[in-house]
């Protein structure tokens, strides 16, 4: 007999209740066994006044079960909000986000009827780490954080999850054409552990034009590992192109704790009127039977759930001429797929399962080596709005001397001192560039350097470091340096 497996549920917000509801009716009926704990998140926490929108008592029970099945939520607009998603990921250590699109041709519309492809999105790092500022008037930053144990755990995940349910190939996408250091580590990464798996291909696409193949030809894809941002917009763009993003489910994988979640919204302005599909969210149930190993109630409820969109029963989503025979509510549509529990598709190749308890093993990285680290030179970022970008470079060059001496300006990026050119756009944010006259230098060298700039009237913003390590530049070029 199989032993009911701890979970904690959310409910969520909008069409959050709805969609449990009907998505916990067929999870039971087709043979799922759980021990729930219900607690609430999301906007009525926000609003007693949790910022991030779960209490503690939550927290517990997250650390009890080890398993979320989570509704969607609303995120209060202003007043300081932060995302709760987000914060549970990283909080939990999800680092892997995994959404299969699958092409449900011919009874959900699609312009690619042969689409099966996995997105494997890494969940904790890059822009998501939230870390902004304003800097000056004109220019606010957001940092973009990439690490190699964070590169490493989703890169071997994305092979082993390929390995593991019998894919033949896995594409990197990153933009390290532009972000050499950040993207570069990614795509080096991705290189580096792909070559331990020799019977699986690989490739790897530059972002924009992989985006553009994804959306044009997405047969040519199976696996696809991305960074975070990346991999939150184009997961998106890879379930609306199978038919419905209302169709997806989705896993959030970590060490301790995984979660299972829909990845569309909580579509306020339907909700309460039992108009919403819920197939996000079981499909995601179903994906979390196969994680905890309950991999025969996962197939029959997938199998029930093929069969009823192959007999017509649709919601208004996904509803289309010749081939619904009955538009149907939520609760109606749940329904539609207890009384097919048992029977499989006919056009569809039926699903079969085969998880075990605790689902894929998690990847850990390797130990970091330590490299040998000197400073080189420093990166002073100023706001000046008082004339040319030869005028900031003489009060700059006041600061020359004691082992550092100005190397470059930039705006924006763009090298502006020496050789500025007038057609350039600038604004009030300028990246000061002083590198060592002979060899390293010192903290201490840093500060006084700043001191003198700041005696000679400048504002200082921010420093970052110039450092190599082994011997190799850890920082960019200026563009057009």
């Amino acid at each position: 007999m199989v032993k009911p497996v701890p979970v904690t549920v959310a409910y969520g917000d909008g069409i959050g209740p709805e969609i449990m509801e009907a998505s916990l009716r067929v999870l039971e009926a087709g043979g799922a066994k759980l021990d729930m704990e219900v607690i609430e998140i999301g906007e009525k926490v926000y609003k007693r006044g949790h910022t991030s929108g779960i209490e503690p008592q939550a927290w517990d029970s997250l650390r009890r079960t080890k398993l979320f099945y989570k509704a969607p939520i609303t995120t209060p607009q202003g007043g300081g909000y932060k995302s709760l998603n987000v914060t549970i990921r990283k909080t939990l250590g999800l680092f892997a986000n995994v959404r299969p699109c699958a092409s449900l041709h011919p009874f959900v519309a699609t312009k690619h009827p042969t689409m099966d492809v996995v997105i494997v999105r890494e969940n904790e790092e890059d822009l998501y780490a939230g870390i902004e500022h304003r800097q000056t008037d004109e220019v606010f930053q957001c940092l973009k954080l990439i690490t190699r144990p964070g590169c490493e755990r989703i890169v071997r995940y994305a092979f082993e999850y390929a390995r593991t349910y019998g894919r033949k190939k896995v594409t990197c996408f990153s933009k390290d054409n532009i972000m050499k250091l950040t993207d570069g580590l990614f795509h080096k990464v991705f290189d580096e552990v792909g070559a331990e798996y020799p019977d699986l291909e690989k490739e790897h696409w530059i972002v924009d034009i992989g985006a553009a193949r994804l959306a044009d030809t997405p047969e040519v894809f199976d696996v696809i590992v991305m960074p975070n941002l990346y991999g939150d917009i184009l997961s998106d763009v890879a379930a609306q192109i199978t038919g419905s993003v209302g169709l997806a489910g989705s896993a959030n994988i970590g060490e301790h704790v995984s979660m299972f979640e829909a990845i569309h919204g909580s579509a306020p302005m339907i909700a309460g009127q039992d108009k919403a599909n819920p197939s996000g969210l079981l499909l995601s149930g179903v994906m979390m039977l196969n994680h905890v190993g309950q991999a025969e109630a996962a197939t029959r409820i997938h199998n029930a759930w093929l069969r009823t969109l192959e007999d017509g029963v649709h919601t208004a989503d996904i509803a289309k001429g010749g081939k619904t025979e009955a538009t149907v509510g939520t609760r109606a549509f749940a329904q539609a797929v207890i009384d097919r529990l048992g029977e499989g598709p006919r056009h569809f190749k039926p699903v079969a399962y085969q998880g075990r308890a605790g689902g894929m093993p998690v990847p850990k990285a390797s130990p970091t080596r330590k490299a040998r680290k000197e400073m080189v030179g420093v990166d002073m970022f100023v706001q000046w709005s008082g004339g040319t970008p030869d005028d900031l470079a003489a009060i700059l060059k006041r600061g020359d001397g004691k082992g550092l001496s100005l190397q470059m300006v930039t705006n924006r990026g763009v090298k502006v001192w020496p050789g500025y050119m007038p057609e350039t756009f600038l604004v009030d944010h300028w990246r000061c560039r002083f590198m060592a006259t002979a060899g390293s230098v010192t903290g201490l060298q840093v500060v006084d350097l700043m001191s003198r700039l700041v005696e000679a009237g400048l504002d200082v913003i921010k420093t970052e470091t110039l450092c190599t390590f082994d011997g190799v530049a850890g920082y960019s070029l200026g563009q057009g340096q």
